[in-house]
């Protein structure tokens, strides 16, 4: 005959509980998926960086250039939050979209200090390679600013103060956002399999045509 101790540690380890247990090999892959797809796409985002054709624009097409940018990234962004809710995963989603809209939000303006470099000579303190627009907003986005490239003309301090703003909604603004959808996401996905019972009816709620 089975001790009953025995019985209850089986239903435990079948449970939610063995559920857990096995939860976190896959947990894992997930991550690893992840972080993996987040590095692939910025990788992305850099070689098309430095792949484009970007020379020969003017002043006013590389300002075109950049709000159409900023547009997009808007649009990512939002599409990244909605992702989050509906997520499995919504903390490793997260990692993801702001990786993702870091990435694309650097590029975007190593690319429009590079466009206003070449369309109007001396906007910056020396000559802008791809590599040198890409390491000045970095150092401005990081507020490092080390000085050894700086802005000289009126549109280029214009550009780098548009920058500046934008790199402060992106870490204050936009990484509230994303823990709120994270938060979202988990109270939904705790609420999902609770929410019905197999059968289509409510957990908890007794089968009035059952039988007694």
């Amino acid at each position: 005959m089975r001790d009953p101790s025995t019985a209850r540690a089986d239903r435990t380890r079948s449970g939610p509980d063995g559920h857990r247990r096995h939860r976190p090999p896959r947990t894992r892959w997930a991550a690893v998926v992840t972080i993996t797809r987040a590095v692939l796409i910025a990788a992305g985002l850099v070689t098309a960086y430095y792949l484009l054709p970007l020379d020969g624009r003017d002043t006013a097409g590389a300002w075109v250039l950049l709000v159409c940018g900023l547009a997009v990234v808007l649009l990512v962004f939002g599409w990244e939050v909605r992702a989050i809710l509906r997520s499995p995963h919504p903390r490793l989603r997260a990692v993801e979209a702001l990786t993702v809209t870091v990435a694309l939000f650097l590029v975007l303006f190593a690319g429009g200090y590079y466009l206003l470099d070449h369309s109007t000579t001396g906007s910056f303190s020396e000559p802008l390679t791809r590599t040198d627009a890409l390491y000045f907003t970095l150092t401005t986005f990081s507020t490092v600013g080390f000085g050894d490239i700086t802005a000289r003309s009126q549109t280029g301090r214009v550009l780098t103060m548009a920058q500046m703003a934008g790199g402060l909604l992106l870490v204050g603004v936009a990484a509230r956002v994303l823990a709120g959808a994270v938060q979202a996401g988990l109270r939904r996905r705790r609420r999902g399999p609770s929410a019905e019972s197999p059968s289509g009816t409510a957990a908890g709620t007794p089968d009035r045509e059952a039988g007694p």
